[in-house]
């Protein structure tokens, strides 16, 4: 039709990239979520900014760099910008694998340097403290913090005593327990599976739970789900009966809060504790980043890190020419 609004190219690539992302490279749904988010973004300023007629081979570095700078103008922060940043850099990398671009513009844009904030890391007395209070006498009250006491401590268990992700503990199931070798099979990031040593007490702790976790679901005409089925339930058997990121979340901060520890606790301020105590007590670093599940090691380096004194008396306790 005369003068009809030609239509952008730019949403239909990035959709096309999106379905690729979802169903062929076995990123996490969060990953998928967080890419939709900033590559519909993207492709709509660009739409504003190109011709409507111009195609993906027209975008350049000057171009990504300006749409970081209109990130920054509306009030977001580096964390923000280096996010969109990897999506487009994916999108683009993918479209050069495709030949649909000759290269990728978005690396020649320099990652934003984010200001490395660790939020604070409990010691390992007040862990302790924390877990060793959720003992299994029964609780009134319908909210789920406090109402099952015997899963809220595999929960403090698993978080700490394993290193898992709050993601990684709500997907697993009753088959990645791994009893007979004291592990449990973790599906991580890109589906990533690894093998993480269970301890004694979370262990302890797995056994007094699953009684009640069987009784529920006989109780709830679901007993099917005894032997297979998520491991972690959430309080009223409704749906899959799979426990959400978001309820661990609230469970993790009102018994934190409840036992004295600052407001800001939360899932993966056990992983934190977790690393950082192993690391702490002379553990190795790459069996810390075998367990943590992280794919680079300077991930773990800033993500363990240790004071100067804490430096010092590892060394003192290891090396043959330290005393």
């Amino acid at each position: 039709m005369p003068g009809a609004k030609a239509k952008s190219k730019f949403p239909e690539a990035a959709e096309a990239f999106l379905r690729v992302l979802a169903a062929e490279r076995g990123a996490s749904e969060h990953t998928v979520r967080a890419y939709t988010r900033e590559l519909r973004d993207f492709a709509a300023w660009l739409e504003t900014t190109l011709d409507a007629a111009a195609g993906v081979t027209a975008v350049d570095h000057l171009h990504i760099r300006a749409y970081l700078g209109v990130l920054y103008a509306r009030g977001l922060g580096k964390a923000s910008a280096a996010r969109a940043l990897a999506a487009i850099r994916s999108w683009f990398k993918w479209l050069a694998k495709e030949g649909r671009v000759q290269q990728n513009p978005a690396l020649l844009v320099s990652t934003p340097k984010r200001p490395l904030h660790l939020p604070r890391v409990p010691s390992m007395e007040e862990v302790n403290r924390v877990i060793t209070s959720l003992q299994p006498a029964a609780k009134k009250g319908d909210e789920d913090a406090g109402a099952w006491p015997e899963r809220d401590r595999v929960i403090f268990e698993l978080l700490y005593g394993c290193g898992i992700r709050n993601s990684e503990l709500v997907g697993l199931d009753m088959r990645s327990v791994r009893w007979a070798d004291d592990c449990v099979l973790v599906r991580g990031k890109g589906r990533k599976e690894r093998l993480v040593p269970l301890g004694d007490e979370a262990a302890r702790a797995l056994r007094e739970y699953l009684p009640g976790r069987e009784a529920r679901l006989m109780a709830a005409g679901k007993g099917e789900m005894a032997a297979a089925g998520p491991l972690l339930m959430n309080l009223r058997m409704r749906g899959n009966c799979r426990l959400t990121t978001r309820s661990v979340g609230r469970i993790v901060k009102a018994i934190a809060l409840s036992r004295g520890l600052p407001a800001d606790v939360h899932p993966h301020t056990l992983r934190h504790a977790f690393g950082t105590h192993m690391l702490e007590e002379g553990a190795d670093l790459r069996a810390i980043q075998e367990m943590l599940g992280h794919e680079r090691l300077s991930t773990t380096q800033r993500y363990t890190r240790m004071t100067v004194g804490q430096v010092q008396k590892v060394y003192e306790r290891t090396h043959p020419r330290a005393l």
